[in-house]
């Protein structure tokens, strides 16, 4: 490994970005297994859970957004902290306003801070996972994925211990922030300053006004809307299994609650599997040939789930949609990242397209199946997956000639 650093710090910042990645998934399902609770205890209807829901997706979109900036006056390292001590006061505020001063706008100072936090922190850590990709020289950005996913099961777990126990939201929200805010500093001590870990020689490092044109240039680039729509395609496939599946499959195939909450984790787990296994795959085939073969399987599992005429087919296609999704998102990222020099800023500005389609996609397709019907209105995801594979040729590996010069010269 040509770095400066030793293998044990190497060792510790990988392992610092894996519990950052769990630590963000954690926090995700903490507020979401609550919501329930958050509603009753507030006292709210639909309309203004809504709401609430609105803060958080648009304070998550600012975060993404204005990663670049952050990270050009800070760091990535001192970045990642304040983000993470960002959203952890977040979940903590959501409890106190649900349970402790039973203030709505409290738990929505809380939202907006839980996500603000969360899509900061998301753009930094794929960052920095890319760069430890590139030190292994080898695909590893999807375990990272799966590490986010671990985290949302294990805070979906907690999460329904804590209801079990009759634990009030503030008490569980509190013992969260605990933890994360305790993980934050952790990672903080063993996550080395990007110049330490990418380049062993001291060279001058660029202005932060120069880093921000950096990060305003990327949405000038055609390469990144190409992969934005790589992620917007496989985001729109995910967001739209994880609020729809399950009703899908319990209402139009008419196969009831407890078969629809078996099938999305059919999804989910094979989802999981490729993002821990895939790698040597796509070291062995290439992004782009993995990127393809994945959106046909998306597109064909999606299809299938339209037209299976029994359960049992059902469940095929939930894993087929899994496996197709599982790869999209983090490769496009790791393709937005080939070039160190504008990592943040490629990686924010197709990131943020692919968090409109996570965060929006599913309450448009919503409205769209009160008109056309759910089953119906999925063909629209068939199409988008499809159009995911036709611009897969954008994440093939960068050439030294199109790197930015300050990374092919000391």
């Amino acid at each position: 490994m040509d770095t400066a650093l030793t293998r044990s710090q190497f060792v510790r910042w990988r392992a610092a970005i894996f519990a950052i990645f769990l630590a963000s998934g954690l926090s995700i399902a903490t507020w979401a297994s609550r919501v329930p609770d958050i509603k009753l205890d507030l006292g709210i209807d639909n309309a203004q859970m809504g709401l609430l829901l609105l803060s958080m997706g648009v304070s998550s979109i600012v975060g993404i957004s204005t990663s670049p900036a952050v990270m050009a006056r800070t760091g990535a390292r001192l970045g990642m902290l304040v983000t993470m001590l960002c959203f952890a006061t977040g979940v903590a505020l959501i409890g106190v306003g649900t349970n402790v001063l039973g203030s709505l706008p409290v738990v929505v100072a809380g939202l907006v801070l839980f996500g603000l936090g969360n899509g900061s922190v998301d753009v930094m850590m794929n960052v920095e996972a890319t760069a430890i990709e590139q030190q292994m020289n080898k695909t590893i950005l999807p375990v990272f994925h799966a590490f986010f996913s671990f985290g949302t099961v294990i805070g979906a777990g907690i999460g329904a211990l804590a209801v079990q126990l009759g634990a009030d939201v503030a008490v569980h929200t509190l013992i969260v922030a605990a933890l994360i805010a305790v993980t934050a500093v952790v990672c903080f001590v063993n996550v080395p300053s990007r110049e330490a870990a990418l380049d062993p020689t001291p060279t001058e490092k660029p202005h932060w006004r120069e880093r921000m044109h950096i990060a305003l240039e990327a949405w000038r680039e055609p390469r990144t809307y190409a992969l934005g729509i790589v992620m917007l395609g496989m985001s729109f496939a995910e967001g739209g299994a994880n609020d729809w599946l399950a009703l899908g499959v319990s209402e139009d195939h008419g196969a009831g609650p407890v078969a629809g909450a078996a099938a999305l984790a059919t999804f989910s787990v094979a989802m999981t599997v490729v993002r821990l296994f895939g790698g040597p795959l796509v070291d062995r085939f290439g992004r782009v040939i993995v990127l393809r073969v994945l959106a046909i399987t998306a597109a064909g599992g999606i299809l299938l789930f339209i037209l299976a005429p029994n359960t049992p087919l059902v469940f095929v296609a939930a894993a087929l949609w899994g496996i197709g999704a599982s790869l999209g998102f983090p490769l496009a990222m790791s393709a937005a990242a080939d070039d160190p020099a504008k990592a943040a800023a490629r990686v924010s500005a197709a990131a943020t397209i692919g968090y409109v389609a996570f965060l929006g996609g599913p309450p448009v397709l919503g409205f769209i199946s009160e008109h056309i019907g759910l089953l119906n209105t999925l063909f629209i995801l068939v199409a988008l997956a499809a159009l995911s594979g036709l611009f897969s040729g954008a994440a093939r590996q960068l050439r030294d000639d199109e790197m930015a010069p300050t990374e092919k010269q000391p």
